[in-house]
């Protein structure tokens, strides 16, 4: 069967099922996205890694990326190779030497260790027609001002957002150096969604 490269393309809160995230992936070559609902925990760990954050403790994704290579394992590919009922099935492809082993994976869990890897995610063409939604340009905007880009550290709705904004105000009134110190803190302290917006703070005074 023909493969489908996808990419991240976006992650959010759902809107659909309280405390879950929607994981957004597109189409390397084309419109297609494919939304995928997965766990806080999950989320987090991919949005982590997407970020370049490097928290204090090694999270469970970063311990299995440091027991691979520790082996000499490495995953080649993320294949999501079916959908059932609303579940997607993933496999990680690894090598270690001249051999090639599968190994079944959540798809949550096989993305998180696709950006740690640095290798693609693919997808059949069967899965996108039954699963994957087209957006228009409007519907491309929209999303895009719903959702956090790919590598922010996603956020609850609502109240959530509001608070959101009055930290990033607060942030404003930090120096960078300052900011950088609050930075490591909130890494060492574990408390990544705090990191997130330091760092966004950071990265926007670089680009003024």
């Amino acid at each position: 069967m023909k493969k489908v490269r996808l990419e991240i393309v976006g992650l959010s809160y759902s809107q659909t099922q309280s405390g879950a995230y929607a994981l957004v992936l597109g189409e390397s070559s084309g419109s297609r996205r494919l939304p995928i609902i997965i766990g806080g925990f999950e989320a987090q760990a991919i949005a982590i890694e997407l970020e370049k954050m490097s928290p204090s403790r090694p999270l469970t994704h970063d311990l299995f990326k440091s027991f691979a290579q520790t082996f000499e394992i490495n995953i080649t590919e993320v294949l999501i190779y079916n959908l059932v009922e609303g579940i997607f099935y993933a496999k990680l492809i690894c090598s270690s030497g001249d051999k090639e082993t599968e190994i079944d994976a959540r798809t949550s869990d096989a993305i998180a260790l696709a950006v740690r890897f640095n290798c693609p995610i693919f997808t059949y063409e069967f899965i996108l027609k039954n699963a994957g939604i087209v957006l228009d340009d409007d519907a491309e905007t929209l999303a895009g001002q719903e959702s956090s880009p790919a590598g922010s550290t996603p956020q609850k709705a609502g109240k959530a957002e509001a608070k959101s904004s009055a930290e990033g105000d607060e942030y404003k009134d930090k120096s960078s150096e300052e900011l950088k110190n609050m930075l490591q803190t909130a890494l060492e302290e574990e408390k990544y969604e705090m990191a997130s917006k330091i760092r966004d703070e950071l990265n926007q005074r670089k680009k003024s």
